[in-house]
């Protein structure tokens, strides 16, 4: 089980929203910001990177997932939130480590692939 060696050195959740529910997401986003130490991502009113809708990203470390995750669980007002470890392979974190609340979003795998190191040094010769 080479899973048991992967360093997971901190989450990301993206919490996506729309024209509608960005009201929904500054008040989700206020309720981090003052309940834990987390690190507030800027605001993404377009699709960026990965991301197939607007979103913000909140970074926070290891020990917080138990406490951050679970009142996002409970607080996330319906927003739909992707959560996943960083252990240096955005692709897998991003798919294979992730979690979602609420629904499914499909990523552009593509743009994740295109970071992969093996295809960085392909594009490099």
């Amino acid at each position: 089980m080479k899973e048991d060696t992967i360093r997971i050195t901190g989450f990301h959740t993206h919490i996506y929203f729309d024209t509608a529910s960005r009201d929904v997401a500054a008040r989700v986003r206020e309720g981090l910001g003052t309940r834990f130490d987390v690190r507030l991502g800027r605001w993404h009113d377009k699709p960026i990177g990965p991301h197939p809708k607007a979103m913000y990203q909140v970074a926070f470390l290891p020990d917080q997932f138990g406490t951050v995750v679970p009142w996002l669980m409970l607080n996330r007002e319906g927003l739909d939130i992707l959560v996943h470890p960083e252990t240096g392979n955005d692709l897998v974190d991003h798919t294979e480590h992730s979690l979602w609340l609420g629904t499914k979003l499909d990523l552009n795998l593509e743009f994740l692939r295109l970071l992969q190191p093996s295809n960085q040094m392909l594009s490099n010769s």
